[in-house]
């Protein structure tokens, strides 16, 4: 009887023993081990990466549209540590691993090793945003230490439509990062705070704050559907719009062609990353003629009816300048002001200016912003430059009077002539809807404002194209020649313009169109005017806005 009990406690003595020997080497000797696994599985699923903040756009009614949020995408990952145990085992080489791998998940068979080969290492992202195709075939091979997975991941569901002003993330490091647009300009805010493990304890991660913007979903599909098919049907380099509300700065669509697919932009060209409309200059030209107007108008030296006689040219500092449409039309003779706004005629604008004097002029243009950034809430704002004013040539402030010389931006350029429409205030661009309107300065008085908006009619209704039924719209056109960038004078090529707002008694939105290089050098009025018309057409329509003029 002794010898049983004897024997029972041996038996339990060593089953505790050998517990003990389990704990202690679960515990202390694999204890990294296990730990690195646990956080290799948490990366893995997810569970550690604070979800980041979703971007809304609105609509009419307020409504909220996700223009980007994140979505579980399926992926591929390997746990090298794994592999390599299961290699030792099987007796099969990594490069004989990596051949059976690298077609499947697209991978060189060389990079591949590479990544399974690293020692202490227990997770390797393969595939990012794996196909039906690619998981059943690893599905097929069943290998130990490759797992398929789902993680959280950007998604755009408009794709390219307002690729410039989202940007994109790039996950390529891990953690999710915003490049370029909105994405980049409040990655702080949207990021949130990654969890982790510690002392093997998971801290859960800290979710990012969502983002909602002024953006209008269907005017800015429509602007950016316009603005494309300008470009593919004048063979143009490129093409900006953008739609504001003036009394408030909101900006309703900005958008650019060529764009990118931010949900797969490592296949696009990295040139077309940048925004035009707030990090390009360029030379404006004839729109600016109505800066040149309220200047004068403003600063007392010229009306609407002033009168001066037009020889179709105007000569300083050894250079002549003509009108555009000198040698079809020739001298205008004896005009006023509105009618150099309605004929766009060069030499007119420089009457205007030259009357103004140059040290009001430059203020002026100042005073407009054009030599300041407008603090729009996206990344990489670059300002215009006015710069060749400072050397007071004569001949430099002639052509500055009709926007060439001088350079903008495109949100520059709608800014400034939103002062016209707002009644002469200038007003600070936002994309947030949360923020409040913000008053920069008051540019031009309202008697000034309301008469540069009548002469902008006129020409419009002079010239038809622009013109709607019913409504008054206010407009100007811009045909403008491209620098001969590292030579001197200009290039045959033409950036044209248009810009403008309506209805005019009481303007609800503005907006620019700009068409870069078109083939054949086209006037606005050919190209970008009729694109104008249709765009204000849609955003007439769209918000139902009551005609003015019946």
């Amino acid at each position: 009887m002794k010898w049983r009990i004897k024997s029972l406690i041996f038996a339990f003595g060593a089953l505790y023993l050998f517990l003990i020997f389990c704990l202690y080497n679960l515990q202390i000797q694999k204890s990294t081990y296990y730990l690195s696994k646990v956080e290799a599985q948490e990366e893995a699923s997810g569970v550690l990466q604070a979800p980041r903040g979703d971007i809304y756009f609105t609509d009419k009614n307020n409504a909220f549209v996700p223009a980007a949020f994140d979505k579980d995408f399926p992926m591929i990952y390997a746990d090298p540590k794994e592999v390599q145990q299961e290699i030792q085992k099987s007796g099969e080489s990594i490069e004989t691993l990596a051949k059976k791998l690298s077609p499947i998940i697209n991978i060189a068979t060389d990079q591949l090793q590479k990544k399974i080969s690293k020692q202490n290492d227990s997770y390797e992202l393969l595939v990012s945003k794996a196909s039906t195709e690619q998981i059943n075939e690893i599905k097929k091979l069943n290998l130990k230490g490759v797992y398929i997975s789902d993680h959280l991941l950007r998604f755009y569901p408009f794709n390219g439509i307002s690729s410039h002003l989202l940007g994109f993330v790039d996950s390529s490091q891990g953690a999710e990062t915003g490049r370029y647009g909105a994405e980049l300009y409040f990655n702080d805010l949207l990021s949130g705070k990654d969890g982790k493990v510690e002392n093997g304890r998971v801290i859960p991660p800290q979710p990012g704050d969502d983002l909602t913007l002024t953006i209008d979903q269907n005017i800015q599909a429509e602007a950016e559907r316009t603005v494309k098919k300008l470009v593919e049907q004048y063979g143009a380099e490129a093409g900006s719009v953008i739609v504001e509300e003036p009394a408030t700065g909101k900006i309703l669509a900005m958008g650019s062609f060529p764009n990118f697919d931010p949900n797969n932009y490592s296949k696009s060209n990295i040139a077309n990353f940048l925004n035009p409309a707030v990090q390009a200059v360029y030379e404006p030209g004839s729109v600016f003629k109505l800066i040149t107007m309220a200047a004068g108008i403003d600063s007392g030296k010229i009306t609407p009816d002033t009168t001066y006689t037009d020889t179709g040219s105007f000569t300083a500092n050894n250079m002549t300048i003509t009108n555009w449409d000198y040698t079809t039309h020739g001298p205008y003779g004896r005009v006023t002001m509105t009618n150099v706004i309605e004929h766009s005629i060069n030499t007119g604008a420089v009457f205007a200016e030259r009357q103004t004097g140059p040290d009001i002029f430059y203020n002026y243009l100042v005073k407009f912003g054009f030599s300041q950034l407008t603090n729009i809430a996206l990344p990489g704002e670059v300002k215009g430059n006015i710069n060749n004013l400072k050397k007071g040539q004569d001949i430099d402030f002639a052509t500055a009077a009709y926007g060439q010389g001088v350079a903008v931006t495109p949100i520059e350029l709608i800014s400034a002539i939103s002062a016209i429409a707002n009644g002469g205030t200038l007003m600070k661009p936002i994309i947030l809807s949360d923020d409040k309107p913000q008053v920069i300065k008051r540019v031009i008085s309202q008697a000034t404002a309301k008469a540069v908006t009548k002469m902008m009619v006129s020409a419009v209704e002079k010239n038809v194209i622009a013109a709607i039924p019913n409504y008054s719209i206010a407009g100007k056109t811009g045909t403008a020649f491209v620098p001969n960038f590292g030579g001197k004078g200009y290039t045959d090529q033409v950036i044209n313009t248009y810009v403008g707002f309506a209805p005019a008694s009481s303007p609800k939105f503005i907006v620019l169109i700009k068409l870069d290089k078109p083939y054949g050098a086209p006037l606005a009025g050919q190209s970008v005017v009729p694109a104008f018309h249709d765009l204000t057409q849609f955003i007439l329509n769209y918000y139902n806005i009551a005609p003015d003029k019946l």
